[in-house]
């Protein structure tokens, strides 16, 4: 059966329009004063025919009031399909353009309920049309808004909120296919979205299978649309769960469950929309408005959704791939910063540590409003670059020899074992040789003449082999890390020139000029040639890193940690950069660095500082010119240094084993060993 048409007309065209003509070709007919832009009563009319002396001998004001209509009217006006103009002569512009159809005279009742239907009928094809085009165009920017959303929860709110604009749905959920750690498949609940209730909601698994909604559709691969959830049809798997709709009182009705299918023809989710209203933005605050607002889910919604569901599937599909080599590279990080720690195990951490303040400091810059910090912002793919490069700036390592990079004191273990053993055998041969001297004297002088002067050589025994002892504590004393005190550099030199004479009358030096030129090392542990050999690690790091094939938004990463020991007056290394030639980033992994060296109690060529020791060293760096003072600033007002636990308190001041002194010109901080 053909659907009925409502004609609106002029009413200077009553007397000369058949309403019971057009009324028994499907058409009604009544008079409009289009005029006022409103019904008096009645229907409004899905097409509109005026003459076209009316509209000539009408006023300005109301030509453009029925111009106003036809061009879509404003919210509670006549909004008729199409206009349909009867006269003679063509007509006047715009009125050519917005007429469906023009009529040099009224026809006969058929022919005109003919034109009628003909111009309603176009018209509500253009509508639709516009309708799909708008659609489409939107589609369009929904995917490009998808392929660059790189955030997983951000993508997944994105996708449910589009589907719901798409089609008008009141509320709408979003669940994802996953495996278990057996391999099994299941859904997780990821989201939900409600515009009439507030939505309190906790992602949850559950099991993969028929007998829900989402498990039906997500394992037929099969498009959902339910007009009424209450209302199933008989001998379906699947069954509707109330929980929501009575804890709330929310009343679910129509709904559309469309499949998320990726490339492969894997399903990886499932969208779930609720409620489709007549109007977008209207409230369903109560079983009325439900009544009145919610429509079913129609083959348009349908085709729109599994268009955009495919789009989404692929979006989701792609950021799962990258969240896998984001975890595949943090895999690898981890085994990095595992490799070089496994070298070095007193550092244990620090690397961490590093990289903890120095995103730290980073974000303190954000949220910065005065001076040059407050034009320094960083994205979050910055600072997860800063991370990167604060885990693997000690990387280099791995090419420095293992007994330097674990050196604890001025000479190696074996070096002083070697000492402690010739010491001994000086020892064995001053007891030997006064031995000698005793038999020599008893068969010499008799016993009468031993026993008297025996006394004396034992004595002389006793001085040289306690003369001896000494020599070794000083030897011990200056193989300390500490700062090498004149007096104590007097004596090692002493020690230095002795020489002893073995059992076979052979002269040899109580130290070797290696030994002894390491002990002499004024500060620290590391000699002079073991310091570059330490900080050649920063070369080894950046070649490295170098390799690394990064992503745009971590290609500074060999950068930062390259240039982390540089100092602001050119006298860091390797390169030797100065001032605001070193980047922001690697001046705060500087602070960072730092700090950890001296607060971290794992160190065994020092003592750990607590905090404000280390915070004291580290202003007078930055009053010397070699760390950035603004940097340091915002470090010490902001707290950043809390991001790791440490020691907060000084120790009285004679449990520190030398003064504080300012750094030297190329130790990167104030202790003896370069910062890890």
């Amino acid at each position: 059966m053909t659907a009925r048409v409502r004609l609106g007309y002029s009413p200077d065209l009553a007397g000369t329009i058949d309403v019971n003509g057009l009324a028994a070709y499907g058409v009604d007919v009544q008079p409009v004063q289009w005029s006022e832009g409103r019904l008096r009563r009645g229907a409004i009319p899905d097409a509109l025919l005026v003459s076209s002396a009316a509209l000539v001998g009408a006023p300005p004001r109301r030509r453009a009031l029925l111009e106003e209509l036809i061009r879509g009217g404003t919210r509670g006006a006549l909004r008729p399909r199409a206009l349909l103009l009867v006269g003679p002569g063509e007509p006047p512009a715009p009125w050519a353009e917005l007429a469906a159809a023009h009529l040099p005279e009224l026809p006969a009742a058929s022919a005109l309920a003919a034109v009628v239907r003909c111009a309603v009928e176009a018209s509500h094809l253009r509508s639709e049309l516009t309708a799909t085009q708008a659609a489409l165009h939107e589609l369009q920017h929904v995917a490009i808004a998808l392929s660059s959303e790189r955030d997983a929860n951000t993508l997944q709110r994105l996708i449910l909120t589009k589907s719901r604009e798409l089609t008008a749905a009141d509320a709408g959920s979003l669940y994802l296919v996953e495996e278990d750690g057996a391999g099994r498949r299941r859904l997780r609940f990821q989201l939900a979205q409600n515009d009439s209730r507030a939505v309190g909601y906790q992602r949850t698994t559950m099991p993969l299978t028929w007998e829900s909604l989402a498990g039906y559709t997500a394992l037929s691969g099969q498009v959902l649309r339910i007009d009424d959830v209450y209302d199933l049809p008989p001998g379906v798997p699947y069954r509707f769960n109330r929980s929501f709709d009575e804890a709330t009182d929310y009343r679910t009705r129509s709904m559309l469950m469309v499949p998320m299918i990726d490339h492969a023809g894997e399903v990886v989710g499932v969208i779930q929309l609720i409620n489709r209203k007549r109007h977008g933005q209207a409230r369903l605050d109560s079983a009325e408005q439900v009544r009145r607002e919610v429509i079913p889910f129609d083959d348009a919604c349908e085709r729109l959704l599994r268009s955009f569901a495919s789009q989404a599937a692929v979006a989701l599909d792609n950021q799962q791939l990258l969240e896998s080599i984001q975890r595949l590279f943090d895999g690898f990080v981890r085994a990095s910063v595992q490799a070089i720690e496994s070298r070095d195990p007193t550092t244990s951490g620090h690397s961490q540590r590093v990289a903890t303040l120095s995103v730290a400091l980073g974000e303190a810059a954000n949220a910065c409003q005065h001076g040059w910090l407050g034009d320094v912002c960083f994205s979050a793919a910055e600072l997860r670059e800063l991370r990167y490069a604060g885990l693997l700036h000690d990387f280099g390592k791995v090419g420095v020899r293992e007994h330097v990079l674990v050196k604890a004191k001025k000479l190696y273990d074996w070096q002083l074992d070697n000492i402690e053993e010739r010491f001994a055998r000086v020892r064995a041969t001053l007891v030997a040789q006064h031995s000698r001297r005793e038999l020599e004297c008893l068969l010499a002088q008799g016993e009468p003449a031993f026993r008297a002067t025996r006394q004396a050589r034992e004595s002389e025994l006793a001085r040289a082999v306690a003369a001896l002892q000494r020599d070794l504590e000083v030897v011990r004393q200056a193989n300390e890390p500490s700062v090498l005190e004149d007096d104590r550099r007097e004596q090692l030199a002493e020690v230095g020139s002795r020489r002893y004479v073995d059992l076979d009358g052979r002269e040899h030096r109580l130290l070797e000029p290696a030994e002894l030129a390491m002990l002499s090392t004024p500060r620290g542990s590391l000699t002079d040639a073991e310091r570059r050999e330490i900080e050649s690690h920063v070369v080894h790091t950046v070649r490295f890193l170098s390799l690394i094939p990064w992503t745009n938004d971590l290609r500074n990463v060999a950068l930062i940690a390259g240039a982390h020991h540089e100092k602001l007056n050119g006298r860091g290394y390797p390169n030797a950069l100065v001032g605001d030639t070193i980047p922001v980033q690697s001046r705060m992994m500087a602070i960072a660095d730092i700090y950890d060296a001296l607060t971290a109690s794992d160190r065994p060529y020092k003592r750990a500082v607590p905090t404000d020791v280390a915070l004291e060293i580290l202003r007078q760096e930055a009053a010397a010119g070699l760390i950035d003072a603004d940097l340091l600033a915002l470090f010490v007002d902001q707290g950043v240094y809390e991001a790791v636990r440490l020691p907060r308190e000084s120790p009285p001041p004679e449990a520190f084993e030398e003064p504080l002194a300012a750094p030297a010109a190329r130790a990167p901080t104030a202790l003896g060993q370069s910062s890890a």
